[in-house]
């Protein structure tokens, strides 16, 4: 069984890691800054000349493994760079798809695989031409505003070690200061200050620079290929939606169908018949009709109760005007097999598609536990998350529930999964059941 408390600390967990705090972030900025130049300068030096030692050998076989090494070497150091990116930019670095050879190519199908490649292309001017001259802004600002800043911040306590001799002149006396110790330090301080406090906001743009124009040359193609798998994602979602809709709707129809024939439908043809027959009595036995009348009323009331229940099951208005907990309340007060119900305080108002799914679920699940499991007891728990709404129902009841077609929940799934949520059941053979559904209601 589970508590609120557990089940909205479930439906927060999918939440995503916090952004590192500006502290953490300088020190990776200035890591990747710092870092960045050894590495492009490598990168740099290799791929122009693989590059040209492969476009000068062209004339003869040896220039395209030439090439094609080279491809993979700008391959591997776009590897490398997508492993920094991602702790910069705050965002995933997916690694796009190559071509590869098929099995039975020869060499020089396989060789020409990575220059038939456009995105071996991409990371070769990536290396080439983009990241090697940016590597080198972002290097040169990044140690300039680093060592001035703490040059200045701690030049109160070295400035009596520095020779200051008559040729050898200070800031101060270069800007018309006296030059003194005190407005040495005094100016040295204030322009350290000044670099201190642009110096988050100047790295973190220079590595944003860098690390921007890179990005987009090594992971667009595999951005653009995971938004339109995204979107095909959604397409067949809506469809399956659609799809779980128009079923959900059939069976509720004929559902409703079976239900007005084998209830109300029955009883009004038998009050039908006792009217015709009370008013034949009329005139020849008034004692017989006033019995029959007395009896048709009876149909008439038992008939209005089960024209209520049915409406209860489909929109009870009881949801409509005061809300999802007072509705399962009410539900739970009537379900034959004794109730334990748990809702989150702060569940309020939502939107009307997902309190009629929810109740749904809550009645369809209570009505099979009563009809079915052989339960003395059962739970129902909801609770909100940021963008979801949970709902638990648990008994204790003998197991061998199934969303498998054919079976009483099928329909039930198809509702959740019209609403854009989720159905799932474990119902071991011997028990216990727990039917745990989750909606969107953001």
């Amino acid at each position: 069984m589970h508590s609120v408390g557990a089940m909205a600390t479930t439906l927060t967990d999918t939440a995503g890691p916090a952004r590192p705090g500006f502290i953490r972030q300088l020190g990776i900025d200035t890591w990747y800054a710092l870092s960045g130049l050894p590495v492009a300068t490598v990168a740099f030096a290799v791929l122009v000349t693989g590059f040209c030692a492969g476009a000068g050998l062209l004339v003869t076989l040896i220039g395209l493994p030439v090439l094609a090494a080279t491809m993979y070497a700008a391959r591997g150091f776009a590897d490398v760079h997508r492993l920094a990116l991602r702790r910069v930019v705050n965002r995933p670095s997916p690694r796009p798809r190559y071509l590869r050879s098929r099995p039975g190519d020869g060499w020089i199908r396989r060789t020409l695989t990575s220059l038939r490649d456009p995105q071996s292309w991409l990371d070769l001017i990536a290396g080439m031409f983009v990241d090697f001259p940016l590597a080198i802004v972002a290097f040169v600002v990044t140690v300039t505003w680093w060592a001035v800043a703490f040059a200045g911040l701690t030049d109160v306590f070295y400035e009596w070690a520095v020779p200051h001799g008559p040729d050898n002149h200070s800031l101060a006396w270069v800007l018309g200061f006296h030059d003194t110790l005190t407005n040495r330090v005094t100016l040295n301080t204030a322009v350290g200050v000044v670099f201190a406090l642009t110096l988050v906001p100047v790295v973190r743009g220079v590595a944003l620079m860098r690390a921007w124009a890179s990005r987009g040359l090594l992971c667009g193609i595999a951005e653009m290929r995971q938004h339109i798998a995204g979107l095909e994602e959604r397409t067949a979602n809506l469809a399956d939606r659609n799809r779980a809709a128009a079923s959900a709707e059939a069976d509720a129809l004929r559902r409703l169908e079976r239900d007005i024939h084998d209830g109300p439908q029955q009883r009004l043809v038998r009050l039908a018949m006792d009217l015709g027959r009370a008013r034949a009595q009329m005139e020849t036995d008034p004692e017989a009709a006033r019995a029959t009348i007395d009896e048709a009323l009876g149909q008439t009331r038992e008939t209005l109760d089960e024209l209520r229940a049915l409406s209860r099951g489909i929109a009870p208005p009881i949801l409509t005007d005061r809300g999802l907990p007072s509705a399962l309340a009410a539900l739970a007060a009537r379900s034959p097999v004794p109730v334990d119900l748990a809702v989150a305080d702060d569940l309020g108002r939502l939107a009307p598609i997902v309190e009629s799914t929810a109740y749904f679920v809550a009645a369809e699940t209570l009505t099979n536990v009563a009809k079915h499991s052989a339960a003395t007891a059962a739970t129902v728990t909801v609770a909100r998350g940021p963008d979801r709404l949970g709902i638990i129902v648990a008994d204790n009841g003998m197991g061998g529930a199934s969303v498998a077609k054919g079976h009483g929940l099928a329909g039930l799934a198809d509702r959740v999964r019209a609403a854009g949520g989720t159905l799932a059941v474990f119902s071991p053979v011997g028990g216990p059941t727990e039917i745990r559904a989750e909606v969107p209601c953001a």
